[in-house]
């Protein structure tokens, strides 16, 4: 292969391997979500949209066909006269001004009947329909008698599509967009007018001799500032005598914001002709200039690798910009989750220290207990079976349940209490915490989660039985040695269970004075009755194989109740969005570096037109 096809083949590579990128940088930017709102997050989110629009109406198109012609939008502010000025470009009227604002009206290009296949299709501003317009006729967007609301609806439709305008008076490779007032009252036209400029190789800017150091003109000339984007500056109905000084004033203007480069055009004040036309000569210099570009390929070449260098580097920037917001809403997001990590971790502390510190044996757990020490079962069961067979068959028929059950069932109510509680106020402190934080107000919306969900404390109850049915099986379990059989019958699952639950809870932390003797001398009594019947070591284990499972269903359930919180942040991009957007950004800064140095006649595209 010669130098000449090899470098053709690696700059088709390039071109595709670019493509590639800024096609991967539009999917990251589609699927990004930034859904608190912090400070400047709206700003990000516009930027982002902004340059999602930009790479589909400009970047992705100029770059897959660098030899197409410009596309030199004139924009402006209301009144300016961009539509005159259009007009005296093509030396003939080709679209309305209108007195009444926003004129309802389509945008028109206009261009080389030669140059027509660069625009017919959607290969620019790909959302905008095409409509192929003849110079004889009504012109697009001519004023007729309508009603407020048809006005209205014929603007919604004009505003989604292009006029495609052929006219050889229009240089063949430069063609010109009319675009709707930057500072109309319509908010589509406003819009429209933003997304035409942003998809401009050039821009040529319409504005007055008292208007120009107006606010909105000069941001949108200082976005182009920051695009790199060539711009021609054109200064309108200039009054006799005061050309030079107002020239000056604005020149002085554009060089201190950095766009001393851009080209200065003043057009006279002047009568209009009966078609609305300006006189000639106060226009040649403009369409001298287009003609200009038309006719130099190197001229138009560099316009557009500049414009689109600069288009890429801001894309980097808002790509960058947009990593920082992820990790933003990250930061934000893990303050809220810890918010709410902070409370349920407190209720599970909680109610492992009421576990612990003998704050359960108290109370209605203390009577139960004490009934079913006191009573006699608990000691005459040691004495004989057919004595606690007896005392069942009593309680059978008086009605009454077995004193191993009620201690059961006061366990589980009071512990059901405690759990309940501390969810209560998990519930409350993190629902307060997160509404006091916009960003978690925003995730809350109208939900309030400041008690309990629904059924909690029946889960609750239910979680406790099923420990407490754990440890009949840890009893059983262990029990499976026939040597223990006979002993075991002698006193019951049931009451082997009961004695081990009140063993678990009574390290009597928190007990005082004849609590200590009751229940803290009665567990004694039940602990060294396991002991007998199971062994000392085998106890311990018990007691420790029975902490840790109802520890982990108490995690459990306030787990459960925060991920009524912590599942909001399911939201929120994943942690590895902000690398991979910061990766892009680095790329598509290399990739504007180079596009500035593209050699138009190796971009690996095919020509058209």
């Amino acid at each position: 292969m010669d130098s000449v096809g090899k470098t053709t083949e690696g700059a088709a590579a390039g071109a595709a391997h670019a493509i590639g990128l800024l096609e991967d940088v539009g999917r990251s930017l589609q699927s990004l979500e930034l859904p608190l709102p912090l400070p400047g997050s709206d700003r990000v989110r516009r930027d982002v949209s902004g340059a999602q629009a930009q790479l589909r109406d400009y970047v992705l198109p100029r770059y897959r066909s660098l030899q197409a012609p410009l596309l030199a939008v004139v924009g402006g502010s209301t009144g300016a006269g961009k539509s005159t000025l259009v007009n005296a470009i093509a030396g003939h009227p080709v679209t309305r001004a209108g007195a009444i604002r926003p004129t309802t009206r389509q945008p028109i290009l206009l261009h080389h009947p030669e140059d027509r296949a660069w625009f017919a299709d959607q290969r620019i501003l790909p959302d905008l329909a095409r409509i192929t317009a003849a110079r004889s006729g009504s012109l697009p967007g001519a004023a007729s008698e309508e009603t407020g609301a048809e006005a209205r609806t014929t603007h919604e439709r004009q505003v989604s599509s292009l006029v495609l305008l052929a006219d050889e008076a229009v240089p063949r490779g430069v063609a010109v967009l009319d675009a709707p007032d930057i500072d109309s009252v319509s908010d589509a036209n406003r819009m429209l007018a933003g997304q035409l400029l942003a998809a401009a190789d050039l821009w040529l800017f319409v504005t007055t001799a008292n208007r120009y150091a107006d606010a909105v003109p000069w941001q949108l000339l200082l976005e182009a500032a920051g695009r790199n984007i060539t711009v021609a500056v054109v200064l309108d109905r200039v009054p006799p005598g005061v050309d030079e000084e107002v020239r000056s004033d604005l020149a002085g203007m554009l060089e201190r914001e950095g766009l001393g480069a851009a080209r200065l055009f003043t057009v006279p004040e002047s009568v209009l002709d009966a078609r609305g036309m300006l006189p000639e000569a106060t226009v040649a210099p403009v369409r001298a200039w287009l003609q200009e570009l038309a006719a130099d390929a190197a001229a138009r070449s560099a316009i557009a690798r500049r414009t689109l260098s600069g288009a890429v580097a801001g894309l980097a920037e808002k790509t960058r910009v947009a990593a920082d917001a992820v990790d933003a809403q990250h930061a934000a997001g893990e303050r809220l989750r810890q918010d709410a990590a902070n409370a349920y971790g407190d209720a599970v502390k909680r109610t492992l220290d009421a576990t612990e510190d003998g704050t359960l044996l108290r109370g209605e757990v203390l009577a139960r207990w004490q009934d079913f020490v006191g009573t006699g079962e608990f000691f005459r069961s040691i004495e004989s079976g057919i004595g606690r067979l007896r005392d069942r068959i009593g309680a059978f028929f008086s009605g009454r349940p077995a004193p191993s059950v009620e201690v059961e069932n006061a366990i589980e109510t009071g512990l059901q209490a405690v759990i309940v509680d501390a969810a209560a106020k998990a519930a409350e402190d993190a629902d307060g915490r997160w509404r006091d934080d916009p960003a978690g107000r925003k995730l809350l919306g109208t939900d309030d989660l400041s008690a309990p969900s629904p059924g909690f404390s029946d889960t609750a109850a239910a979680e406790i039985r099923a420990w407490q049915a754990d440890l009949l099986d840890l009893i059983r379990t262990e029990g499976e040695d026939k040597r223990f059989t006979a002993r075991m019958l002698s006193f019951g699952v049931n009451g082997l269970g009961v004695t081990l639950m009140v063993v678990v809870f009574a390290t009597t932390g928190g007990l005082t004075g004849l609590e200590v003797g009751i229940a803290g001398g009665t567990a004694i009594a039940g602990q060294k009755l396991l002991e007998a019947i199971f062994g000392e070591d085998a106890v311990r284990r018990l007691a420790k194989i029975a902490r840790t499972r109802l520890n982990r269903r108490i995690q459990s359930l306030m787990d459960t109740e925060a991920d009524r919180f912590l599942g909001r942040l399911d939201v929120l991009e994943p942690s590895e969005t902000a690398a991979g957007l910061r990766a892009q950004a680095v790329r598509l800064a290399e990739l504007a570096a180079a596009t500035a140095d593209l050699d138009p006649h190796h971009e690996g595209m095919e020509e058209r037109g």
